[in-house]
């Protein structure tokens, strides 16, 4: 922060949770952008694509490299996931689909590990940028239009395998008969159904990232107390972060899974 500004609490946090935004139409537009989120998200989806891409083209069929191996390692994982969970005729789409995601979300996620207030510091005097989150999965945009592309997915899916019939059928008919008396419980119960799919796939992420975001901010406050509190807020931080590891992992695998199975369903019939 700048060095005039009494440093508080509050100011501490909304310093580091404020995003750097922009309105569509300028002032009082339609639209507010947040700056931060888009060029990290762009930023870090050309990054780990285009690592993916370069390692793919010069893999080579003879003992692999150390990097070649972790790629590989991690599109056969992917692709055992999706195998054992869809069932469909479309794993060649959705298996790309599901390692893209992984990869993308788990980039995203990993930015939660850099130090806080260094990159606050060079955002501020390198670049110029008072404020500047760096975590797009801790801004609940991020993760609700990543739940509402895969949610369209799904509706396309249904359509497309079932038919514009079969899929209606499913909605009136399903899942308590086809007794028109039960139409409007059953039209009701899917509408839920459908509703919470993306809130639910977008909350879990958002929620578990932003909130280990504020367990970091949490401690940094504790490390500006003074010595002591440097002294243990620097071991928590070291230990939070280790643990942080597995957390940014595990729900990137977890978001990546939910969209296997949400296409998956798309392509069963009730």
């Amino acid at each position: 922060m700048a060095a005039d500004t009494e440093l508080t609490p509050t100011s501490y946090i909304d310093h580091h949770l404020t995003h750097l935004t922009t309105q569509v139409g300028g002032d009082g537009g339609f639209w507010t952008l947040h700056v931060d989120t888009l060029v990290t998200s762009i930023i870090l989806g050309i990054i780990s694509l285009g690592f993916l891409w370069l390692v793919v083209r010069k893999a080579t069929p003879g003992v692999p490299s150390k990097r070649q191996a972790f790629v590989e390692l991690t599109v056969e994982f992917i692709d055992s996931q999706v195998k054992n969970t869809f069932h469909g005729e479309r794993h060649s789409f959705v298996a790309p689909m599901a390692l893209t995601i992984f990869v993308w979300v788990l980039m995203m996620n990993a930015m939660d590990i850099l130090p806080i207030d260094i990159m606050a510091w060079i955002y501020e005097h390198v670049f110029g940028l008072h404020n500047w989150r760096t975590v797009p999965t801790t801004d609940v945009n991020t993760t609700f239009a990543l739940a509402l592309s895969v949610w369209l997915l799904m509706l396309f899916f249904n359509v497309k395998v079932k038919g514009i019939g079969g899929w209606s059928y499913e909605l009136f008919c399903t899942p308590f008969g086809k007794n028109p008396i039960m139409w409007p419980l059953n039209l009701l119960f899917n509408f839920i159904e459908y509703v919470s799919k993306p809130l639910s796939h977008s909350l879990r992420l958002f929620g578990n990232i932003y909130a280990g975001e504020i367990i970091f901010l949490l401690i940094g406050m504790w490390a500006a107390t003074g010595v002591t509190g440097t002294l243990f807020g620097t071991l928590l931080g070291a230990g939070w972060a280790i643990f942080h590891i597995l957390i940014v992992t595990l729900q990137a695998f977890i978001f990546m899974m939910l969209t296997v199975v949400y296409i998956s369903m798309a392509h069963e019939s009730h």
